[in-house]
């Protein structure tokens, strides 16, 4: 998954959080992720084309409890471990260029191999802007109730509310996040569930639908 500065950015720094649509590498064993299931990662260091190189490790944590189809849950604070695979520094005018993989994940006191895909990125002031509420924290009331946009426009209703796009409800709140099924969106290059994989996603600060994705 290659990540790009701006062209007049003298270096790559990430301080990011991550939407990574995981697909497992095909095993037998019981404790593999389905194909199509989204992890919400941030970040556990900063990245720079001018200071990281080839082979470092890269860490990252689940932010939001992920629900798999089977009835298992890979718990929020789990890790994603990775790699930087390429850095190109900025030359000549040219961006500047830093690609990682994730490759493994640990949860349940094991080690999973799996395969990911970038789905989306936004810096951590977006996150922070879609965790407080549009009308500022009144005093008195819950976080529990509060009313927040996601990155990429849905609102969410806590307190027993729905979570609600351009075209109506989409899924719902849940401690740390939210939860809603994957859907098309041609016009913003974003697929839907893969390999029938229809189950509800943890999707933490992120909306699909009108946010535009980036399939890698």
């Amino acid at each position: 998954m290659p990540l790009h500065s701006a062209a007049k950015s003298a270096a790559i720094l990430l301080v990011a959080s991550l939407l990574t649509f995981a697909a497992v590498v095909p095993s037998p064993a019981a404790d593999s992720i389905p194909r199509g299931t989204v992890l919400p990662v941030l970040l556990n260091s900063t990245l720079s084309s001018a200071k990281n190189r080839p082979g470092q490790i890269v860490t990252a944590r689940i932010m939001q409890d992920v629900p798999l189809p089977d009835g298992r849950t890979i718990r929020a604070g789990s890790t994603v471990i990775g790699h930087i695979t390429g850095v190109t520094p900025m030359s000549n005018g040219s961006a500047a260029r830093l690609s990682l993989r994730f490759d493994t994940l640990k949860a349940w006191h094991r080690r999973i191999a799996i395969t990911t895909n970038l789905r989306a990125v936004a810096s951590l002031m977006e996150v922070d802007q879609a965790q407080i509420p549009l009308t500022g924290p009144d005093r008195g009331t819950s976080e529990e109730a509060w009313t927040t946009t996601q990155i990429g426009g849905d609102a969410v209703y806590r307190g027993g509310g729905p979570v609600v796009g351009e075209f109506g409800d989409v899924g719902k709140p849940v401690n740390g996040g939210v939860l809603a099924r994957l859907s098309a969106n041609p016009e913003r290059g974003c697929r839907g569930a893969v390999d029938a994989n229809d189950a509800p996603q943890a999707l933490w600060v992120f909306s699909l639908g009108d946010l535009q994705m980036r399939h890698l």
